[in-house]
């Protein structure tokens, strides 16, 4: 018996009865207890985006697909199908380009950096323009990514009357189809971007033979050399970018089942009388990612062509099954179910109705369901080893010219590609991110040390594949130092989730202790306190220049704390160990509460409580840094959560994004979901793609991070259960997620507590593990066998010893379900039923009352509930007076009280005529 006198450990029997209606489940035997949702493993409902009309814009309605280095976009249109085309390596400037220079200064500016720092001390507050034109310079040669090309099918004979349309992206698959009826004859098209054979495939066929006639031709810009050419029906297309030299090909083939197949002197393929057509398509550069060239020397003509050839020799069946193996060996990992109900509805139309507020709450929580794995599978998609990492838009662009040059912004756009990456279980998706990061390191220490003087490496604000690790000119958005930092917080929350020792040692230390030298070099003495600062500071993208910006501070604190982690892990007790010690001991952390309550964004007071601006930057500290904890540090918790309000609900995409992640951290998921829901209202274009306006892929990952967020945290050393679940979702499954520790985690709520649990281990140690079920009745076992487990429970946590590879059950013995309106009116009462089931043994006698909103009554206030045996189940009512309030949606929670322990159950209501 644990110290309250509550089991350890209760067996649980069969469940029958209410409890199986309940939603719960118990395993056939204890050797299958570590499935949680295995019966889900097949095809994935509900992972598909429909439309019953073509795209008719690139942005907003083209269904991407991606095999981490090439892209393309699908449209649909039945006469004249267009893919447009990308591969990430295709961009201008650089190397090659008269006149580039990395970004570092063209000339010595002795005393330059001092002068800043004086003026700074002096005035406290410095006017961005003055500091650009000490510090900046105009870009030279930055360059864009490029797109690629445009496949175009032409149909023959043109459809003269369409019916039945549909064109769908099955993100389960990474499969995307079209399919309508003319003249008759039903025809379909399939497309996909295979990672295990680099390539593009598309198939074109007919249920009447013979009957299936097209001309494929490929165009693309006007920015660059081309040559086009067709032979054995693969056209050739070939060039080098202007300005750059970058060279380019493309490679498709064209092969056709039945019919004939004609070869155009226009660089076309026409194919007439077929059944069927596959086209496979392959696309390279000259690009490598190595210092100061940036070139392979290697024609890329016979790589794209040797790709193409072999994919040829497999056949489209064996094609389709790789891809789809490979593709769903990573999407499968991850399922989330919290209670959404296909509307059958087209995407764009769902997608409406939730913005109108018409959508019933099944249908809402189907699209949050779907636009929660869109997340991953945008990051499958364009984040594969072997290729770039996502940029600004992932791997999709379709102009010579895409905003901010779809680049990597590096103040938080690509670290938030990848926050989903690891808790997600797509821990494989950064390999691409490391890759480039270390590629930057040579590039960068010329920048440290013709810049700062300084050791290490850095890079700004944004950066390019070319090692641009300087700066440019632009007031608000050129200066950013710590950009290397807060890229190294990947590396070691790598190595947290994985335990990679390897990785640690060979990758994460070295770059974190690079940077961290760099930032022992350049932080200085405030004149103000003697703390060390970072100056000149500038926290993204607004207000004035100083010293010690709390962004700043928080982001060179989180380097600097990690990297000694990392050396007492790696065993590294030299002189570096000792300078950084003293650096860190001597560090303002960043951290102020100001005047009205708010969490400082300057070290000054100067925070505007009517700024909205779509920075947070300043709470960097809560999310993603860990420096921040709502259970450890209330008082800053609590200035950090006026701070949010004070901001807003607003922003651009990304930013709503940020906020959801804010808001799980503070562990209010009825917010957190909230935020999600603006976003998907007003910043999500019709195919899920996140707009800042314009389309920024950011938003689509943060928000899938924001999820996970809400349903599983560990970056306090504590796996902690459902933390931020909102009220929305009360009951649900999810499996899957990955915990810091190597711990893959699976979850079964009801009422909003967690009902079964299961932790699979893959390392060896003690786990402390936080959920409401531990404050109840539960027992835990191992799955392999059964056997009871021992745990030291305190409060709702409880802490057990794991083996690698053992996998950990843990059970409630009480289920409880709340039953309420989906909407009520204020002043008009409302029934509200409260269900307790006794699974595996009695649930001892207790109180139980129902924890309401502001101004809300119950009648009674309190039930005595006796005891319920076990497989029965036993409800009582209240009746609820409810009243208005700021927003629609409120949480009523059910609390039963026994003896030393607790158990509860949410759900949410929404007022008429609120909000």
């Amino acid at each position: 018996m644990s110290e309250s006198g509550v089991p350890r450990r209760v067996f649980m029997a069969g469940v029958s009865g209410a409890a199986a209606a309940a939603g719960l489940t118990r395993p056939a035997s204890a050797a299958d207890a570590g499935t949680v949702g295995a019966g889900a493993r097949g095809r994935a409902e509900g992972m598909t985006l429909w439309y019953d009309e073509p795209a008719t814009d690139w942005e907003s309605t083209s269904l991407p697909l991606g095999n981490g280095a090439l892209g393309v976009c699908v449209f649909g249109e039945p006469a004249r199908e267009r893919l447009q085309f990308n591969e990430k390596t295709l961009w201008l400037g650089g190397p090659g380009a008269p006149g580039y220079d990395f970004g570092n200064w063209r000339s010595p500016r002795p005393g330059a950096l001092a002068e800043v720092r004086e003026r700074i001390d002096a005035e406290r507050a410095v006017d961005p323009t003055w500091v650009a034109q000490r510090l900046g310079q105009p870009k030279t040669h930055f360059g864009a990514y490029q797109p690629f090309g445009d496949v175009w099918i032409t149909m023959a004979p043109e459809p003269a009357e369409v019916g039945g349309y549909r064109r769908h992206l099955d993100i389960a698959e990474a499969v995307a189809g079209v399919a309508y009826v003319s003249g008759g004859v039903t025809y379909t098209r399939e497309y996909f971007a295979s990672a295990p054979d680099g390539v593009i495939v598309a198939r074109f066929t007919a249920d009447r033979p013979g009957t299936l006639g097209l001309t494929v031709s490929v165009t693309t810009a006007d920015n660059r050399s081309r040559r086009v050419t067709a032979s054995g029906g693969r056209i050739a297309l070939d060039g080098a970018l202007e300005g750059n030299g970058l060279r380019y090909a493309a490679r498709l083939q064209v092969r056709h089942e039945g019919g004939t197949r004609t070869d155009g002197a226009d660089g076309s393929v026409t194919v007439a009388g077929a059944d069927a057509v596959t086209l496979l398509l392959a696309a390279g550069t000259d690009y490598a990612p190595r210092y100061p060239g940036y070139r392979t020397g290697v024609a890329p003509e016979g790589p794209v062509s040797e790709r193409v050839d072999a994919a040829a020799g497999k056949g489209y069946r064996a094609l389709r099954a790789a891809h789809v193996a490979d593709h769903r060996g990573l999407f499968d990992r991850v399922r989330l179910s919290v209670g959404g109900r296909d509307a059958g509805l087209p995407t764009d139309e769902l997608l409406g109705a939730y913005r109108e507020g018409t959508a019933t709450p099944a249908a809402r929580r189907a699209l949050e369901e779907l636009y929660f794995q869109y997340g991953r599978y945008l990051l499958i998609a364009s984040s594969r080893p072997g290729s770039l990492p996502a940029n600004l838009q992932g791997v999709w662009n379709d102009s010579t010219s895409p905003p901010w040059s779809a680049d990597y912004h590096v103040n938080i756009n690509l670290q938030m590609n990848y926050w989903p990456a690891e808790t997600t279980n797509l821990s494989e998706t950064t390999g691409p991110l490391f890759d480039y990061v270390d590629s930057m390191v040579p590039a960068g220490e010329v920048t440290a040390r013709e810049l700062y003087g300084a050791r290490g490496w850095v890079v700004h604000n944004e950066t390019n594949p070319y090692g641009f690790t300087g700066v440019h000119d632009w007031p608000t958005a050129f200066w950013f130092p710590e950009a290397g930092a807060w890229l190294a917080r990947h590396y070691w929350e790598h190595y947290l989730f994985t335990g990679d020792r390897r990785f640690l040692r060979e990758r994460a230390y070295p770059v974190l202790k690079s940077l961290a030298r760099f930032w022992i070099d350049v932080l200085v003495p405030d004149p103000r306190d003697g703390a060390l600062v970072v100056s000149p500071s500038f926290s993204p993208e607004q207000g004035d220049f100083s010293a010690g910006a709390s962004m700043s501070q928080q982001i060179v604190w989180d380097l600097l704390t990690s990297a000694a982690e990392a050396a007492r892990a790696v065993g590294d007790g030299g002189e570096f160990v000792a300078e950084l010690t003293d650096t860190l001991g001597r560090l303002d952390p960043g951290l102020r509460a100001g005047s009205w309550g708010q969490l400082r964004e300057w070290k000054e007071d100067w925070d505007d409580p009517t700024n909205t601006h779509r920075h947070v930057s300043h709470l960097y500290a809560l999310h993603p840094g860990r420096q921040l904890s709502v259970r450890d540090d209330a008082a800053h918790a609590e200035a950090a959560r006026v701070s949010l309000r004070a901001r807003g609900d607003g922003g651009t995409g990304w930013s709503k994004a940020w906020k959801i992640n804010f808001w799980a951290r503070l562990l209010d998921g009825d917010h957190a979901h909230l935020m999600l829901s603006e976003q998907l209202r007003y910043s999500t274009l019709a195919n899920l793609w996140d707009t800042h306006p314009p389309f920024q892929i950011d938003g689509n990952f943060g928000a899938t991070a924001g999820v996970a967020e809400m349903l599983l945290q560990s970056h306090q050393g504590v796996i902690d259960l459902l933390p931020a679940l909102p009220a929305f979702w009360s009951r649900g499954s999810v499996t899957g997620l990955r915990a810091r520790g190597d711990v893959t985690v699976d979850v079964e709520w009801l009422g909003g507590t967690p009902t079964r649990v299961v932790l699979r281990a893959g390392g060896s140690g003690h786990l402390t593990v936080r959920g409401s079920l531990f404050g109840g009745l539960f027992e835990v076992r191992e799955a392999r066998g059964g056997r009871a487990v021992d745990v030291a429970r305190d409060g709702e946590e409880i802490t057990l010893r794991v083996e690698a590879g053992g996998t950990y059950v843990a059970t409630s013995r009480v289920a409880m379900a709340l039953s309420v309106p989906e909407r009520v009116t204020p002043g008009t009462p409302f029934a509200c039923a409260v269900e307790v089931t006794a699974v595996g043994g009695t649930v001892p006698a207790g109180g139980l009352a129902l924890d309401l909103p502001a101004g809300w009554t119950a009648v009674p206030e309190r039930h005595r509930m006796p005891a319920v045996r076990d497989g029965r189940s036993r409800s009582v009512a209240f009746e609820v007076t409810p009243a208005g309030g700021e927003r629609p949606e409120h949480r009523i929670r059910a609390v039963l009280a026994g003896d030393g322990w607790t158990a509860g159950a949410v759900d949410s209501v929404t007022t008429a005529g609120a909000g």
